[in-house]
């Protein structure tokens, strides 16, 4: 097998970071050798944050760093965060990204406009993008939160990594009270590829 790359983006309070923890423990748990990055751009201001998660299931992982038309799949939890990454996807890869939108920054000071037409532009770069509404459809499995969890549940789908198990990982790594909804957020996450 080789190296697998998946990119995941969004704006601080997002839980896109979590997201890239609950794969990486669940590749981790799986014995995969796995390498996983994030950054953090002023997250709990609304900054851009991403993650970067390289795996491979019988090879080394040198380095967690996603260079350009490199990623397997882009993950965004917004959408403007998915045109600004575009880039990074190969050629086949896929794109999954959430059709929030998100004023960041340099939104909210007015130094840019959020465009229209994102959707547009991404099919243009891309032809394999599949968009969805992650917090509306969060909010109707009873906690808005979960999105991030429905987009972890389409990147197990779309990895083939549906042998792990993720109700493990969910209650390793989420708060009791929380486990219940996340667990369903991941299988609908799973439903929708």
């Amino acid at each position: 097998m080789s190296t697998k790359s998946i990119l995941l983006v969004g704006v601080g309070g997002q839980g896109t970071i979590t997201a890239a923890k609950l794969l990486t423990n669940g590749l981790l748990a799986e014995g995969f050798d796995v390498k996983m990055s994030e950054i953090h751009g002023m997250s709990q201001r609304g900054g851009i944050v991403s993650s970067q998660v390289r795996y491979n299931e019988d090879g080394k992982v040198y380095s967690p760093v996603i260079s350009l038309q490199d990623a397997d799949i882009l993950v965004s939890f917004e959408q403007m965060e998915a045109l600004r990454w575009i880039d990074y996807v190969k050629p086949d890869g896929m794109v999954i990204t959430s059709t929030e939108k998100i004023d960041g920054q340099s939104v909210l000071s007015g130094r840019e406009v959020y465009p229209d037409g994102i959707l547009d532009e991404l099919k243009k770069a891309n032809p394999h993008v599949i968009a969805i509404d992650a917090a509306q459809e969060a909010a109707r499995l009873g906690n808005s939160r979960v999105s991030n969890v429905i987009l972890l549940g389409m990147i197990v789908r779309y990895m083939h990594l549906e042998n792990i198990d993720w109700d493990d990982i969910i209650r390793k790594n989420i708060k009791p009270k929380f486990i219940d909804v996340n667990l369903k957020a991941l299988r609908y996450g799973e439903e929708l590829l």
